[in-house]
């Protein structure tokens, strides 16, 4: 994997460990992107006035294709945060509603369903999930304890942003459509660490971004809905596909809603399909199974570090992304500073459920050297600050 690094823009100088937090694009997808711009100005009424369809439906068919969907069951949008907006905004909570979810969810996403709950007399209900995660069916058993007669959505994470724990989505949508209770899918970071197939997956809603594990330039991402559910989605903005009688160019009354929103930079979208082929190129399934067992390592060399400890029960709750409990002792901006400073080492310091941790994100540009650089700056870190005797760490 280390002739990797040079096929990405990444300064040189950094140990990135935090591809998780808004991905990194290969220097040949920026290319592709940087050459659908030039292509809009060039000509920017044919460009938005007669092309941009057929330039996003074949971007669409091309990540369908990868989705294991139909393109008509997707719409591009900037970022999974505005799927989950979109969704949330469009179901019409009313008072007594219950949206059931985890403790394990992104922050602005929680803060989406928190405002519309409180806007419109619904409850967000959290159900504690505690570590270490067992195995996937008791965890889903656990979790849709949760549900009561007034559940009207679960909204669950694929893989979770503070702890990077791979949760049993197909079990719990199953369940809840059997139910008859919506299930809304936060996939932010699982497009590109795990092999997708949505329309065999169960979701009601699903969306995942494209810029990060999937490589996309900044501002792609989709979203997936199931065909039976999409006269429920309204869009955010309406523009003129809601006008539109004839569907002939999309196909689809739920594509035109959101294909065209007003003017915009669809460049983004249309360097997808470029960075499905640069995976593709690089063997990326190989790649991944590599940083598995970079980041298996990870784990292993940094938890043999006094107070540092795993939250998984085993390796098979994470793929390339992990979190990893750090010494309370720390302060957690003070720690993420030092380590960028001292140590050129970038990855997210943070606080959940009171416990302090890491999250490092293992992508194919990085290698053993990066896992040393953090074990060091780690090593060195509690020294530092006095966290444990020297004697300890030596």
């Amino acid at each position: 994997m280390n002739n990797l690094r040079n096929k990405f823009m990444l300064d040189q100088d950094i140990v990135f460990l935090n591809h998780g937090s808004f991905g990194a694009t290969p220097k040949q997808v920026f290319k592709e992107y940087v050459g659908w711009q030039e292509k809009l100005e060039r000509q920017p009424v044919k460009f938005l006035g007669r092309d941009f369809d057929d330039h996003m439906n074949t971007s669409r068919e091309i990540l369908a294709a990868e989705l294991q969907t139909n393109a008509n069951n997707l719409v591009y949008i900037p970022n999974a945060t505005h799927g989950v907006n979109i969704v949330a905004q469009s179901l019409k909570l009313q008072p007594g509603d219950e949206i059931l979810t985890t403790d394990h969810e992104y922050g602005a996403c929680d803060y989406t369903w928190e405002f519309l709950c409180k806007k419109n007399g619904a409850s967000y209900v959290r159900k504690a999930i505690p570590l270490p995660i067992a195995d996937p069916e008791k965890v889903a058993q656990e979790f849709l304890t949760g549900i009561t007669e007034r559940t009207k959505v679960i909204f669950i994470s694929h893989i979770t942003s503070p702890t990077a724990i791979k949760f049993p989505v197909e079990m719990i949508c199953k369940v809840a459509r059997e139910k008859g209770i919506l299930t809304v899918v936060d996939g932010a970071h699982a497009f590109g660490q795990i092999d997708l197939a949505l329309d065999t997956l169960g979701a009601d809603f699903y969306t995942s971004n494209c810029h990060k594990w999937a490589l996309s330039p900044k501002g792609a991402a989709f979203l997936y809905v199931r065909p039976e559910v999409q006269p429920l989605v309204d869009p955010i903005v309406v523009s003129w596909g809601f006008g539109i009688e004839d569907f002939s160019k999309t196909g689809s009354r739920f594509v035109d809603f959101f294909q065209w929103a007003g003017t915009k930079d669809p460049a983004a979208y249309l360097s997808v399909p470029a960075a499905i082929a640069f995976s593709k190129e690089n063997n990326w399934q190989d790649v991944r199974k590599k940083c598995k067992q970079y980041l298996d390592r990870t784990i292993a060399d940094v938890t043999s570090l006094p107070g540092f400890a795993s939250i998984y029960s085993d390796n098979e709750n994470y793929t390339q992304l992990a979190s990893i409990q750090i010494p309370d002792q720390f302060d957690v901006a003070q720690l993420k500073s030092y380590l960028y400073e001292e140590h050129k080492v970038e990855l997210p310091v943070l606080v959940w459920a009171d416990k302090k941790m890491i999250r490092v994100s293992i992508q194919g540009y990085n290698n053993e050297e990066d896992i040393d650089a953090l074990v060091k700056g780690l090593k060195t870190a509690l020294r530092y600050f006095n966290i444990l005797e020297t004697k300890k760490v030596e």
